[in-house]
């Protein structure tokens, strides 16, 4: 491998770490290969040795590398998730929507074959909370009012599927399309919720039927998707 570019005084820290980055990224370390030492690096880099040490940390952190004790640094990604999550935070209302139902559709499937008792009761819970909040705030209903219940609600659907990869990635998407449809729309034109399409999901995750969930699972959010789309439309009509 060819030696890397010698850090610049401007950050040494920030300097080591872009350039390993683009070494991980380039495919120079593969998935599951160990990185040279600290002290090499350090050669490679032209840098101290607490400066590489800092640099591995921060990708440690990142999740592109990690650290086995008595054995030394190795590569878990090529890929940066930071660099991911900024790209969906980049993304569109719409396009963060639609990557949420597609991890939902998956997860009721999983959901109906995997679920225990404990997980549909948390789900029946969270909808009589989301119902109760509904009946004390009418004129708020289905908006500001139940966001918090109603995403309680669908991260139990997701959670049920005892799949902790989904469920990390779930919970990002599940945060981001709340923040994307209020910075978009604002709280009062927040799609309404229907607690009758919830309550369908539930019965059909407890039947155990994966088509079925997945079916209920997108009929559910097919009228939010909807009305993202109408409220799109609208706002681009004034522009």
């Amino acid at each position: 491998m060819e030696g890397l570019q010698a850090a610049g005084r401007r950050s040494l820290v920030d300097e080591a770490i872009e350039q390993l980055r683009e070494q991980l990224a380039s495919g120079v370390w593969p998935v599951g290969a160990r990185i040279p030492t600290e002290h090499e690096l350090a050669e490679r880099l032209r840098v101290g040795r607490n400066t590489v040490r800092e640099a591995i940390r921060v990708l440690v952190h990142a999740g592109m590398l990690v650290s086995r004790q008595g054995e030394g640094t190795f590569v878990r990604s090529t890929s940066d998730p930071a660099a991911v999550l900024r790209g969906v935070q980049r993304s569109g209302v719409r396009d963060v929507l639609e990557v949420r139902a597609a991890l939902e559709a998956e997860a009721a499937r999983l959901a109906a074959v995997r679920h225990t008792a404990a997980d549909l009761a948390r789900m029946r819970a969270a909808l009589a909370r989301e119902a109760e909040v509904m009946a004390a705030h009418p004129e708020r209903a289905g908006r500001e009012a139940t966001v918090e219940h109603d995403l309680e609600f669908h991260t139990a659907v997701v959670e049920a599927a005892h799949n902790p990869a989904l469920t990390e990635v779930y919970r990002y998407f599940g945060a981001s399309v709340r923040e994307s449809m209020r910075t978009a729309f604002g709280d009062r034109d927040m799609p309404e919720v229907v607690i009758a399409t919830h309550e369908a999901l539930v019965d059909a995750i407890e039947s155990r039927d994966p088509e079925r969930a997945e079916a209920a699972c997108r009929a559910l959010l097919a009228e939010p998707t909807a009305a993202v789309e109408q409220l799109l439309a609208a706002i681009a009509a004034r522009k």
